[in-house]
């Protein structure tokens, strides 16, 4: 072997040796040599299947590759089925960080006691079983008034009116006549004789007694032996004259309204309720109240009436308050601020602990006694406190109402849906749920129906979730049947929303003479060009059609599209030339529906989502949407919604 050729072995040893090692370089240095790769294409194949792609405005579109929306021609975003949860058309599962980006917080549902405080206005007012009248028991002439103004305080027995009248001496002289037969008689042994004198002198007392006499008046008369053509009448009550009807010297007839006196030591506070009040108030409920008078002091009372009926003009209900008012403080027409505190129970009864086992009057609600008897003041039996829609406690925990945080339900007018934790899943899961609600107590709502005790409902960030589920068109707050059921950028919808008539600046009502067949001929063209303009997004192309869309409205003298023309060209922004277009739209749509299209045939279409989803119409040539509002950005959003034909008034519905 030469030398040449040892080297030429040599050569290609080292190049072979150097190879071998580079090769083992890189296995050593590949995460696949020795496991498999996160990347590898069968796991990417497997993270493109559970990746879709969905709109944002439009969440029942799903692609498997991302690109425009072929409805509003926004950009696609992606979805995880994975995160999405799909095992559970109400579930959603979400990460730990996106819980804590999203806020979620939960709160226990909890059996208690529903405390609720209900503030109500009303005034105070005489008490009617403490009013007295003091009227005329027989006609005659007043001749003195011993009270000569309103609101002076009596007591009872203190005289109020003299009176004269000759008719009462003919009742006098009976008296007088039956008690010297009684004299005279005395000593009769005639039992027949000492029986009837008796009833005479009774009956004649009697008489008097019923025309308004005292006791001790009738005895003077007996006493004085002569009649008396003046009467004195004296007051039945301790109390305020609240009334003064007649003045001295008045000749009156029986039963004529001297006075009226008031027992104030007593009053009522009448206050009223609205109809979703009522569920708060029971009869012997305490009330706490408060007036301008007197800050920082509080009165107490208990509900002794509410009223049967509902004020048809105040759509409100009278509930009338006993209260005590031995120092007079409280005045009637007084207003007042109450308070109704209630404890209720899961049976709707108002829990009274320190009411149970009492008795109570089903007239006089302050009347309390530990055993059956009558009441102090009416007499009528006493009944139990339970019985009048009182609850006592008890140890039974399941009487108390199941409660949420008021923040928890998502209100629709019609559903309540609160989002439920997932106990024990391996990520953050939720899940939504309809639920039916009593009233609010407060910071809570009662729950009749849909949830248990100890389950955990999200109380924040609830809407967060809510909107997850709407864009994976899943069954949400205002979609109930998930997809697109009630989203307002449905353009597949048989029926179109209607056109927004409110524009984002004013022109008056945008109302114009009606536009000829000739007129539209020559205008139309230009607004054609304008809106090809908008659709472009060029401005400057814009105001030159504007200018001649100007031009041509003044030869027509028409002097609104001549307005909205001048500010079209003197836009500042296609913004600013969209909202005059929007309205110049409007003009020209009623002037096709009016007199129809000159030529060719037109189409009306609509975009709910302009000025901020006021939505706007315009005119086309075609059926092709494209939207001046929006340009570029959505050149697809509208739908059509008319159609008109050449030389023809009529016009045609389009469903798509």
């Amino acid at each position: 072997m030469n030398w040449n050729q040892f080297m030429n072995r040599s050569t290609y040893l080292i190049l072979v040796i150097g190879i071998l090692i580079g090769m083992g370089l890189m296995w050593l240095s590949s995460p696949s040599s020795n496991m498999p790769s996160d990347h590898s294409p069968a796991h990417e194949a497997a993270d493109s299947k559970q990746t879709i792609w969905t709109c944002s405005m439009h969440p029942q579109i799903r692609q498997p590759n991302p690109g425009k929306c072929p409805i509003c021609g926004m950009d696609l975003i992606p979805v995880s089925q994975k995160e999405a949860g799909d095992d559970s058309p109400r579930r959603l599962v979400i990460s730990e960080s996106a819980k804590k980006l999203a806020e979620i917080q939960t709160a226990a549902v909890e059996r208690r006691v529903a405390k609720h405080e209900l503030r109500l206005v009303g005034k105070v007012d005489y008490d009617e079983t403490r009013l007295k009248y003091i009227t005329a028991w027989f006609p005659g002439r007043l001749e003195r008034l011993f009270v000569d103004y309103t609101g002076t305080p009596i007591k009872k027995g203190e005289h109020l009116v003299q009176m004269y009248s000759p008719e009462i001496l003919t009742d006098q002289e009976s008296l007088l006549q039956a008690l010297q037969a009684d004299q005279q008689l005395s000593n009769s042994t005639v039992s027949y004789v000492q029986r009837n004198k008796k009833e005479m002198l009774d009956r004649a007392r009697e008489r008097l007694r019923l025309l308004g006499l005292t006791d001790s008046q009738i005895s003077e008369i007996e006493q004085r032996g002569a009649p008396s053509d003046r009467i004195t009448f004296y007051s039945p009550i301790d109390g305020i004259v609240i009334q003064k009807n007649a003045f001295a010297g008045d000749y009156v007839k029986t039963g004529a309204r001297i006075y009226a006196i008031a027992d104030l030591t007593h009053v009522w506070i009448k206050i009223d309720a609205y109809e979703s009040d009522l569920q708060w108030l029971r009869y012997g409920q305490d009330v706490e109240f408060s007036t301008v008078s007197y800050p920082g002091e509080a009165f107490h009372g208990r509900i002794a009436f509410i009223d049967p009926y509902l004020n048809e003009q105040t759509r409100t209900v009278k509930v009338r308050v006993n209260v005590p008012n031995p120092d007079g403080k409280l005045k009637p027409e007084m207003f007042v601020r109450a308070v109704v505190r209630s404890d209720i129970v899961e049976s709707g009864r108002v829990l009274s602990p320190e009411l149970t086992g009492k008795w109570m009057c089903s007239m006089h609600p302050e009347i309390v006694k530990e055993d059956l008897g009558d009441c102090d003041i009416c007499e009528m039996p006493l009944v139990t406190a339970e019985s009048l829609g009182f609850a006592g406690l008890t140890n039974d925990e399941q009487q108390a109402p199941l409660l949420i945080p008021a923040s928890a339900p998502l209100l629709t007018g019609v559903r309540a849906v609160v989002y439920v934790e997932v106990p024990d899943a391996e990520k953050p899961t939720y899940e939504g749920r309809e639920i039916t609600l009593g009233p609010r107590v407060g910071e809570f709502y009662i729950v009749k129906t849909g949830l248990t005790e100890g389950e955990r409902v999200v109380v924040n960030g609830n809407f967060k979730l809510d909107s997850a589920l709407q864009i994976l068109a899943k069954p949400s707050m205002m979609s109930p049947e998930g997809g697109m059921a009630s989203m307002a950028h449905d353009h597949s919808s048989t029926t179109k929303p209607e056109p927004a008539r409110e524009k984002p600046d004013d022109h008056g009502n945008a109302t114009e003479a009606r536009i000829t067949s000739h007129a539209l001929s020559t205008l139309l063209p230009h607004y054609k060009s304008l809106a090809e303009a908008l659709v472009a997004d060029d401005l400057d192309f814009a105001k030159r059609a504007g200018e001649k869309l100007t031009e041509a409205a003044n030869s027509h003298q028409s002097v609104e599209l001549s307005k909205l023309g001048r500010d079209i060209t003197q836009a500042s922004s296609l913004e600013d030339a969209r909202k005059a277009f929007a309205l110049l739209s409007e003009i020209l749509i009623r002037g096709v529906e009016q007199v129809g299209t000159p030529n060719d045939p037109l189409f009306t279409l609509f975009c709910p989502m302009a000025f901020d989803n006021r939505g706007a119409r315009w005119l086309q040539w075609d059926e092709n949407v494209r939207n001046p509002y929006f340009g570029a950005v959505m050149l697809t959003c509208g739908a059509v919604e008319h159609r008109f034909l050449p030389n023809r008034n009529e016009n045609e519905h389009v469903n798509h």
